[in-house]
């Protein structure tokens, strides 16, 4: 959270605690004042929250907005370094076509001639 944010909670917390004193001192801090004090900073928080998150979030998309390139690079034309296709040299790899030997799954038994 940046100071704003963190002077933003500070302050609700600060007022919480001065309305939790003064009934307190009158003699009127009930548990529901308790609670509405403690549900009030717990939403606060989660907006300052939720704002500074969504503020570093836009931060971060801007900047690698401007860190990509002008110019989209194009889609490469081959899988390189795959079996049986061409690579960006235009060699074939070997391996292309050939099916690898079939192999038994559990509890199968081999045939034996």
């Amino acid at each position: 959270m940046v100071t704003g944010e963190r002077e933003r909670l500070a302050d609700v917390v600060a007022a919480a605690l001065q309305v939790a004193a003064d009934t307190g001192a009158a003699g009127r801090c009930t548990a529901e004042v308790r609670q509405t004090l403690a549900a009030v900073v717990g939403e606060v928080g989660a907006r300052v929250t939720d704002d500074a998150e969504l503020r570093g979030f836009s931060a971060g998309w801007q900047e690698a907005m401007a860190l990509r390139p002008a110019e989209p690079r194009p889609a490469p034309k081959e899988h390189a370094g795959l079996p049986g296709h061409a690579g960006a040299d235009g060699r074939v790899f070997p391996g292309g076509g050939q099916q690898a030997a079939a192999v038994p799954g559990p509890g199968a038994r081999p045939r034996v001639s």
